[in-house]
C-alpha cells in the first residue's frame, strides 16, 4: 500500500524540469574544467568539488514538490524533511559526500522519476549516523525587500504584494512557541496563577471556566473588544502589584485605530499595542518609536488563519522596526474574535504560535499580558550589545585591554523592512575624544555563507582603493555570549513542525518551479538568481576573521565558538562594520557642479575597486553614493559605501549571492535580463542614479518628491521594468522630451550631460553587449568635460 501510493504522488507531482537547473550548473563545471557535458565530471574534482557538487544536488531534490508529499522512509515525517537532514550531515562532514554518488549518477543520465526517487529512499535508509532536527529557521529566500523602494508613497496596493514577498512562507501554529518566550521564569508563573485565582474568585467573578471572560463584547466587535482588552489589562496589573515579586510596570495599552501614528510614511494605524509611556493613551498622539509590542484585532474568529490577517500584523511590526533603529525583532500578537495567536517577526520573515481561545485558557490570557508588560527590553528584540548609560548609547569593539568605546551621536540611516539585511548607520565618536572624530558604525543581518563586507572593506582599504569607504573595525556581534543570528532569536523552535509546514514550504517549491524567467533563474547568471547555490552552508575559514591592519586599526571578527546555526540555509547573522569616512547623500551637493563632481568621484572608486581588488559592488544607488563638503572632514571628497552584495568579477563558481541583487530603479537592463555579473552594470547603475537624481530632488536644501510614473518602478516585476528602461533610453527625441518634463530647476543644466552619457552607455539607444574597456574611458571624459563646462559657466 504504502508503495502504491508513493508511486501515486511521483506520478503526480512528476520532476519534470526540476533539475536542469542542477545539470545545467554540472555543465557549467565541465566547461570550466575543459571537459566534455556529460563526461566523468567526478574524476576531475577534488574532496571538496564532489562536497559541493553533492550539496547541491541534494538541495535541488529537497524543493522539488513530491519531497514536501513523500513520506518519509523512516516512519514519520515526509522526505523533505530527510533530505534537509542530510543536506546538514554532509555539509558538517557527518556523511561521506560519496555515499550520494548512486543518487548522483540516477539523476545525470536522466533516469525515471521512479529510479530517482528510490535512490533518495535508499540513501536515506543506508544514511547511518543519527538524523538532526531542521534548524528552525530554513525558508524560502525573498528575492526584494521592502528596503529596496526609493522615493516612494508607499501605497498599501504596492506596498502589500512587495511586503508579502519579503516574508516568504510565514509559519504558524509552532509548537513550543508560548514556552520559550512567555515561560522563561518560574516566579512569575506564581505570580500569574495568583492573579487568574482573584479573577475566579467571588459570586460574579471575572472568568468562569464554563463561559469564560465576564462582559466579551457580543459579537466581538473591534472597538468594544478594545475597550474591553485596555480595561482588563490595566486590571491585570492592579491585582499583580500586590505580588512581592511583581515588577513594577510603566507599560500601557494604546488603542487608536482610528488615528494614524507618527512616523509612518504612509500614515499607518494600529488597532491596539503595548507602550512604555504612561501618557501614550488615548488622549495623546503615538508615535511608532514608542510601540513596544503591536497587536492586531479581527471580529471573526476565522481571520486567525487568513494570510491577510498576517500581513496586516506585518506591517505594524516593519513600522516598528523601521522607527526603533536599535530594535532586532519583533513579538506581536493578533486576536480574532477570542482566538489569540502570538508572533515573532525577525530578520528572515516570521512564525506564530498555535491559536488559543482566551475564554478557554484563561491563565495563558493572563500570563501572556503580563509578560507583555514586563518583558525585558532585550526579550522584546532590542539589541544587547548597545548599551546605555546616562543618556548615552555606545557599542564596545576589540577584545581584552584593547576595547574601545564608540558614543552613538546619532542615526544616518535606517532600512524599512522586516525581512533582509535590515542595514543601520550610526555616526559616532570615540569616547575621550575631544575632537569627535567621526566614525560610521554599520550593522546588517547576513546570509551566514556570504563573504564578509569588513573583509572585503579592509582588503579594499589595504589595496588603497580610492574613494571607497575606508575600514576601521569589523566583527560578529554576540548577544548572551553566542553569536548573534536569527537562530538565537527564535530560540531553537523548529518551523517543520508548524502547522502550516508543507503548505507554506509547497507553495514556495512551487513559485520557485514556476518562474524559470530570466527575472528569476537566469542560466546566465546560473546560481546568483533566486536559486540556493552549492556553497551554501560552508564554514568559513579562521583566516577570513584575521586582522592585518595595525594593532589600532584590528578588528575581532567573529564569535570564540561555532555554532551549528551558522550553517542554516537561510540564517541570517548580526554582522557590524566600523568605517573612517562620513559624508551626506550626493543631493545635498551645493551645485550642480559639485554633484557632477561627486558623480565622477564616485565612478573612480568604482573602477579602483574592481581593478585593485576584482570587486564589483553591484549596488551603485542613491543611498550608496556619498560626498563631503565639510573641509574639516578628513573623508574622501567623494565615496561609494556598502560592499554587502560585492562579488568577485573572477569567480568560476557560483556566487553566494542568492537572489538578483541592487535596488530595482537603479539595476542595469543586463542584469535584469539575466546577464551575468560584469563591471558595465555597475557602470550603467551611474547612469540611473544620475537620472533619477534629475527627477526627484531639487537642491541641497529640498525633500525628495514623489513621482507616480517612476515610483512604480519600485514595484514593477524586473521583466518589465526592464522592457520600460529600455523605452526610456532607446530613443533620443523621446528621452529628451522625459527629461525635460521631469527634471527638476535645480538639474535642468544636466539635461544635456545625461543624454550624452545615456549615447555612451545606450549606444544607439541599445544596452550594450559587451564589457569594453573604453566604456570607462567614454564616461571619465564626459564626466571631466561636464564639469569644465559647469565651472566656466558658473566663472
Amino acid at each position: 500500500m504504502a508503495s502504491d501510493f508513493r508511486e501515486e504522488i511521483i506520478k503526480k507531482r512528476p520532476i519534470g524540469r526540476g533539475l536542469d537547473s542542477f545539470r545545467n550548473s554540472l555543465n557549467s563545471k565541465c566547461r570550466d574544467l575543459g571537459i566534455a557535458e556529460g563526461a566523468d565530471i567526478l574524476q576531475r574534482l577534488d574532496d571538496e568539488g564532489i562536497k559541493d557538487t553533492m550539496l547541491e544536488l541534494v538541495r535541488a531534490l529537497q524543493i522539488l514538490p513530491a519531497a514536501y508529499t513523500l513520506r518519509s522512509g523512516k516512519g514519520r515525517g515526509f522526505l523533505a524533511a530527510e533530505l534537509a537532514n542530510l543536506y546538514s550531515r554532509l555539509d558538517s562532514n557527518e556523511e561521506n559526500p560519496r555515499s550520494v554518488i548512486p543518487l548522483f549518477s540516477k539523476v545525470i543520465r536522466t533516469a525515471t522519476d521512479d529510479e530517482v526517487w528510490n535512490a533518495a529512499y535508499e540513501l536515506i535508509t543506508e544514511s547511518t549516523p543519527p538524523p538532526r532536527p531542521l534548524a528552525s529557521v530554513f525558508q524560502t529566500p525573498s528575492r526584494f525587500t521592502s528596503s529596496n523602494i526609493v522615493d516612494s508613497s508607499e501605497h498599501r496596493k504596492d506596498m502589500d504584494p512587495l511586503l508579502k514577498e519579503e516574508l516568504g512562507p510565514i509559519y504558524v501554529g509552532v509548537p513550543g512557541f508560548y514556552e520559550a518566550f512567555f515561560c522563561t521564569e518560574p516566579a512569575r508563573q506564581t505570580i500569574f496563577e495568583a492573579v487568574f485565582a482573584k479573577c475566579q474568585a467571588g459570586d460574579n467573578p471575572l472568568y468562569r471556566t464554563e463561559s469564560g471572560w465576564r462582559d466579551w463584547p457580543e459579537g466581538s466587535r473591534e472597538k468594544d473588544v478594545l475597550s474591553w482588552l485596555s480595561t482588563r489589562v490595566n486590571l491585570f496589573v492592579d491585582l499583580a502589584k500586590v505580588q512581592p515579586s511583581a515588577p513594577k510596570v510603566s507599560r500601557r495599552p494604546v488603542a487608536q485605530p482610528a488615528q494614524p501614528l507618527a512616523g509612518s510614511t504612509a500614515g499607518r494605524k494600529l488597532d491596539i499595542g503595548f507602550v512604555d509611556e504612561p501618557s501614550a493613551r488615548e488622549d495623546s498622539r503615538c508615535h511608532w518609536a514608542q510601540i513596544l509590542v503591536p497587536g492586531e484585532l479581527k471580529s471573526n474568529p476565522s481571520a486567525d488563519n487568513t494570510s491577510k490577517t498576517w500581513l496586516d500584523l506585518g506591517r505594524y511590526a516593519r513600522e516598528v522596526l523601521t522607527a526603533q533603529d536599535m530594535r532586532r525583532s519583533v513579538l506581536g500578537f493578533t486576536l480574532c474574535g477570542s482566538l489569540m495567536r502570538l508572533w515573532l517577526f525577525d530578520r528572515i520573515g516570521a512564525m506564530a504560535s498555535v491559536s488559543f481561545d482566551i475564554h478557554g485558557d484563561g491563565l495563558r490570557f493572563v500570563s501572556v499580558v503580563l509578560t507583555f508588560l514586563w518583558m525585558s527590553r532585550e526579550q522584546l528584540g532590542f539589541d544587547p550589545s548597545i548599551i546605555e548609560l546616562d543618556g548615552q548609547h555606545f557599542i564596545e569593539i576589540g577584545q581584552g585591554k584593547q576595547k574601545e568605546r564608540l558614543i552613538i551621536d546619532e542615526l544616518i540611516k535606517r532600512a524599512t523592512c522586516i525581512a533582509g539585511r535590515a542595514t543601520t548607520c550610526w555616526k559616532a565618536h570615540r569616547e575621550g575624544d575631544d575632537s569627535k572624530t567621526v566614525f560610521v558604525i554599520k550593522d546588517s543581518w547576513q546570509y551566514t555563507e556570504r563573504e564578509e563586507e569588513g573583509v572585503l572593506l579592509r582588503e579594499a582599504t589595504e589595496k588603497k582603493v580610492r574613494n571607497v569607504a575606508r575600514y576601521h573595525y569589523h566583527e560578529t556581534v554576540l548577544a548572551g555570549g553566542d553569536i548573534d543570528d536569527v537562530c538565537n532569536i527564535r530560540k531553537g523552535l523548529d518551523i517543520t513542525k508548524a502547522t502550516n509546514y508543507i503548505v507554506e514550504s509547497q507553495k514556495a517549491a512551487d513559485l520557485q518551479r514556476s518562474s524559470p524567467t530570466p527575472s528569476s533563474r537566469s542560466e546566465a547568471d546560473r546560481g546568483r538568481s533566486f536559486e540556493i547555490p552549492s556553497i551554501i552552508g560552508r564554514k568559513r575559514s579562521s583566516s577570513s576573521f584575521r586582522p592585518s591592519l595595525p594593532s589600532s586599526k584590528r578588528a575581532c571578527s567573529s564569535s570564540p565558538t561555532k555554532r551549528q546555526s551558522l550553517s542554516t540555509p537561510g540564517n541570517r547573522e548580526h554582522r557590524r562594520v566600523i568605517i573612517r569616512d562620513y559624508g551626506t547623500p550626493l543631493h545635498k551637493a551645493s551645485s550642480v557642479l559639485v554633484f557632477v563632481r561627486a558623480l565622477w568621484e564616485c565612478l573612480q572608486g568604482c573602477k579602483d575597486l574592481y581593478e585593485k581588488t576584482g570587486l564589483l559592488q553591484c549596488d551603485i544607488s542613491t543611498g550608496n553614493l556619498r560626498m563631503n563638503e565639510d573641509e574639516g572632514n578628513p573623508s574622501w571628497f567623494a565615496f561609494i559605501i556598502d560592499l554587502d552584495l560585492a562579488v568577485r568579477a573572477d569567480r568560476t563558481g557560483p556566487s553566494p549571492v542568492r537572489h538578483k541583487t541592487g535596488t530595482r530603479p537603479f539595476m542595469a537592463v543586463g542584469v535584469m535580463q539575466g546577464e551575468l555579473r560584469a563591471i558595465k552594470h555597475d557602470y550603467e547603475s551611474f547612469f540611473w542614479v544620475f537620472f533619477w537624481f534629475g527627477i526627484h530632488y531639487n537642491g541641497p536644501h529640498g525633500k525628495s518628491r514623489v513621482v507616480r510614473r517612476f515610483e512604480n518602478w519600485n514595484y514593477m516585476d524586473i521583466r518589465e521594468l526592464a522592457e520600460v528602461k529600455k523605452g526610456v533610453v532607446a530613443d533620443e527625441e523621446d528621452f529628451l522630451q522625459t527629461v525635460e518634463e521631469y527634471f527638476t530647476p535645480f538639474y535642468q543644466p544636466l539635461i544635456p550631460w545625461v543624454n550624452r552619457l545615456r549615447k555612451i552607455i545606450f549606444p544607439g539607444g541599445s544596452r550594450r553587449k559587451d564589457s569594453s574597456p573604453e566604456l570607462f574611458s567614454l564616461m571619465d571624459d564626459l564626466f571631466q568635460k561636464a564639469q569644465e563646462a559647469l565651472a566656466s559657466r558658473d566663472s
